[in-house]
C-alpha cells in the first residue's frame, strides 16, 4: 500500500483559514459506507443521522496556547512548540531556530520567563522553565494558540475559543479535536434530548499529527505515541450499548484511536498509558459503528483511517464530490458522518 493511494487535488481556496459562525454553521456530507450513497447536509442535521440510545465520544483534551516565540540568550531567534508537558517545569519541543542550540543554551521569552535545553529526544529538545512558575501557568500567560500549519494567518484572541471544544477539560492537546469544534450547547442538549448518551476519553493530541509520511511505503511507517485515557466508566458504557446493539458513535479520528488502543487485547478495558496506533485499510475496527470526522489532509494518516472505515474508493469519491460541492476543508472546515464500508 503506497501513499500516493490517498491523494487528492484540494484548491487552496477550500482550506478554512477560520471557523463557521455561529459554532456548528458547518455543512455535513454524509457517506453511507454499505452502499457509497452520498447525502449533502447542513451539521444542524446531524440528529437526523443518529439514534436514541447511539453513545457519542467525545475526546475532551483541552488544547493549550502551545507556541512561544523568543530569543536565545546570544540573541538568535527562537520558535518552540511544545509536543508534550513532561512535568511542572519540563518540556518536549519542536525548536525552530538559525542553528540547533546545544545543552546548557538559555532561551528568554516575554514578561521575563525563561527556559533552558537540557538536550534532545530525537527530533525533538527537551528544555527546562525556570524559576517556580509551572510549563502551563507560562502557556497560558504568553502562549500563542498552535493553529496547524495550513492556516496561513497569526494566531488571533478568539482562535483561543474558537479552536477549542466546549467540553474540553484536561489541559495538554497542541491541536485540537477539530470534529467536535462543531459542537455548541444547544446541539448537545438537542441530543441528550433526543435520547443519545455521551462518553468521553482523553487523547492529548500531539505536533505529530501534521508530520508526512517520509516514505512511500504505508506499513513502514510509524506514528509519534499520544498520551491516552479511557476511563472504567466510558467501558461500561460502551459494554452496554454492544450488548444491546446500540451503536458508538466516534466523535473525531482522536476518539477512534483512542478507543481502538484500549481494544487492542479483543476486548475494551481501561487504559492509561501511551499509543501509537496506525490505523490503515485492511485494520479490523473492535469499538465504532460511526464516525463523525472533518476533511483531512491528502496522503496523511488520519484519512487513511477514514478510508480504513468508510472504505478506500468511496472516502475518496466523497472527497472528490467535497472539492466539487466546495466544501471547507481541514480543521476550520466542514464535516463527514461515516458509517462503515460492507465488509
Amino acid at each position: 500500500m503506497r501513499k500516493s493511494d490517498f491523494d487528492y487535488a484540494l484548491p487552496p481556496a477550500l482550506i478554512a483559514q477560520a471557523p463557521a459562525q455561529p459554532r456548528g454553521a458547518s455543512r455535513l456530507l454524509h457517506l453511507e459506507g454499505p452502499s457509497g450513497a452520498l447525502t449533502d447536509k447542513l451539521f444542524s442535521e446531524l440528529p437526523q443521522l443518529l439514534r436514541a440510545g447511539d453513545v457519542l465520544v467525545f475526546n475532551d483534551t483541552r488544547v493549550i496556547p502551545a507556541r512561544l516565540l523568543g530569543n536565545k540568550e546570544t540573541g538568535g531567534r527562537v520558535e518552540l512548540l511544545i509536543e508534550r508537558v513532561l512535568d511542572g517545569q519540563r518540556a518536549l519541543v519542536q525548536l525552530r531556530a538559525s542553528k540547533s542550540p546545544p545543552p546548557g543554551t538559555r532561551l528568554l521569552f516575554d514578561a521575563g520567563v525563561s527556559a533552558c535545553v537540557r538536550g534532545r529526544r530525537e527530533e525533538f529538545f527537551e528544555i527546562e522553565f525556570e524559576g517556580t512558575t509551572s510549563v502551563l501557568e507560562v502557556l497560558e500567560r504568553i502562549g500563542h494558540v498552535p493553529l496547524p500549519p495550513y492556516i496561513a494567518r497569526a494566531d488571533a484572541a478568539a482562535d483561543r475559543k474558537h479552536y477549542q471544544t466546549v467540553y474540553a477539560r484536561s489541559p495538554g492537546a497542541v491541536a485540537a479535536p477539530t470534529a467536535g469544534l462543531h459542537f455548541d450547547e444547544a446541539m448537545l442538549a438537542q441530543l441528550r434530548a433526543l435520547g443519545v448518551e455521551f462518553g468521553y476519553v482523553t487523547l492529548h493530541v500531539g505536533a505529530g499529527t501534521f508530520q508526512p509520511l517520509r516514505g512511500d511505503d504505508v506499513e513502514a511507517h510509524r506514528l509519534h505515541a499520544e498520551r491516552i485515557s479511557v476511563d472504567a466508566t466510558v467501558c461500561e458504557r460502551i459494554a452496554t450499548a454492544k450488548r444491546e446493539r446500540r451503536r458508538v458513535v466516534a466523535v473525531g479520528t482522536t476518539v477512534v484511536r483512542a478507543l481502538e488502543s484500549a481494544a487492542r487485547s479483543g476486548a475494551l478495558e481501561p487504559f492509561e498509558g501511551e499509543t501509537d496506533i496506525f490505523i490503515y485499510p485492511g485494520y479490523r475496527f473492535r469499538v465504532i459503528d460511526a464516525l463523525l470526522t472533518n476533511f483531512h489532509l491528502p496522503q496523511s494518516t488520519l484519512l487513511m483511517l477514514v478510508c480504513a472505515f468508510g472504505g478506500h474508493a468511496n472516502v475518496l469519491r466523497a472527497y472528490r464530490h467535497a472539492v466539487e460541492s466546495r466544501y471547507r476543508f481541514y480543521s476550520y472546515g466542514d464535516a463527514m458522518f461515516v458509517t462503515p464500508a460492507a465488509s
